[in-house]
């Protein structure tokens, strides 16, 4: 499909650009639902996986920091191949090495080998980054004042998946178990089918490819976009501080969640009904919060971010762990608290760019947020191991607030959008 056409007939037919966005919406909710599925199985068991191979906790948050490491490659490479080849391509891409990376943690499982996990991990959070990358999909064709609407299409998707995932861990496992495998290999079995099945819906229907068409339009008339200012502007600064803030807070308190859950006496049900619900938090609310931060503005939502996470930390950290009512709703505020600030943050982000620079921006900055992630999920299990889960959990909680301050920057720029 000649995509300099499209754009050139959709320069002057609005209904047929909206037309056109609703299928793109519809294409990137598809794959958002298989990718969802992919997402969970590191969420719910990679930490536990490597607990029982290694034999020690210490480590245990080793896992989420390698996949979300593998994380921060993948969104720097997706965001230039993008800026050259379009989303399709670089989505399809993505997607297709997670799902490697899941085949390559059930063989890790089988043979027992931890250096085949710990590589395998690595790939497999090409899934993770690729899943957070198809929410820009939505955005390339939105008007700027239904961004947040745009954002939240792609992220409540995922929610379909990502919580159907922790739920299945048991019944998972018993199909790992009768394929020979450790239980705990079974969601990384979905994971892979999923991941795969996303890569390839999203490279096949992704057509006309909304990013090339977006760019086309910019170059037709660069005066349509509205922005905040160039790639290293307040917007982009400011809203890479909340997303990335919010990352850190939420990947530590998360990761650890399941392996305190299993010290204290919870089966892989329970673990699964909590970061389930927590998952479901982080995704479903999008259908209100992204109406919310295209009226309302990104720096409010972005704060009320901030104030939602350190109360998750707070009752986290506070709550018996034997409480699973308490437990539940912690991690609930968790996955609020970074609804909210990657919704906003990321609607600050495309306002802060054009079509020119707003790929290869976006890659950066999600390769900031997952190493950001990697940090936290690396050193979960160093500071649970010195100092407990509660404490983990109350300093996440106040680290969140710190993206507060970074949001008065935002207010000084002339944006109507903040």
């Amino acid at each position: 499909m000649d995509t300099a056409r499209v754009a050139e007939a959709l320069a002057t037919d609005d209904d047929a650009r909206a037309r056109l966005q609703r299928r793109v919406l519809a294409v990137v909710v598809l794959g958002q639902v298989l990718g969802g599925a992919g997402l969970a199985a590191g969420i719910t068991v990679g930490a536990l996986l490597a607990q029982e191979m290694l034999g020690s906790d210490d480590l245990s948050g080793v896992p989420t920091a390698l996949f979300t490491l593998g994380s921060a490659l993948t969104a720097f490479l997706i965001g230039r191949i993008t800026q050259r080849h379009g989303r399709r391509v670089g989505i399809g891409i993505g997607f297709t090495a997670g799902g490697v990376g899941a085949i390559g943690v059930v063989a890790a499982a089988a043979t027992d080998s931890v250096a085949l996990l710990f590589a395998a991990l690595f790939v497999y959070g090409a899934g993770t980054a690729t899943n957070l990358q198809a929410r820009y999909a939505g955005t390339d064709l939105a008007a700027p004042a239904a961004r947040g609407t745009a954002i939240s299409a792609a992220l409540v998707a995922t929610t379909f998946g990502a919580v159907a995932g922790p739920n299945l861990v048991e019944p998972l496992g018993s199909l790992a178990g009768a394929l020979g495998l450790p239980p705990l290999a079974g969601p990384f079995l979905l994971a892979a089918a999923a991941f795969l099945a996303a890569g390839t819906v999203l490279f096949a229907l992704l057509r006309p490819d909304p990013f090339l068409v977006a760019a086309h339009l910019h170059r037709a008339n660069p005066g349509v976009a509205t922005t905040t200012g160039g790639a290293t502007g307040p917007g982009v600064i400011v809203g890479a501080t909340v997303m990335v803030l919010t990352q850190i807070a939420m990947i530590a308190i998360m990761t650890m969640t399941p392996v305190h859950m299993r010290a204290h006496g919870h089966g892989l049900g329970e673990i699964g009904l909590v970061i389930g619900i927590h998952v479901a938090a982080m995704f479903l609310p999008s259908l209100i919060t992204g109406p919310l931060v295209d009226r309302l503005g990104r720096v409010p939502m972005a704060a009320a971010a901030g104030v939602v996470l350190l109360l998750a930390g707070l009752l986290a950290g506070l709550a018996p762990p034997d409480s699973m009512p308490l437990l539940v709703t912690a991690l609930a505020l968790l996955g609020l608290g970074w609804n909210l600030g990657l919704i906003s943050g990321t609607a600050l982000l495309v306002d802060a760019t054009t079509p020119d620079n707003r790929a290869r921006v976006q890659g950066t900055v999600d390769v900031l947020i997952a190493l950001g992630g990697a940090g936290g999920g690396a050193l979960s299990g160093v500071v649970v191991a010195g100092a407990g889960f509660p404490a983990l959990a109350l300093g996440g909680g106040v680290l969140a607030l710190l993206l507060i301050p970074a949001l008065f920057r935002a207010r000084s720029s002339p944006s109507r959008a903040v």
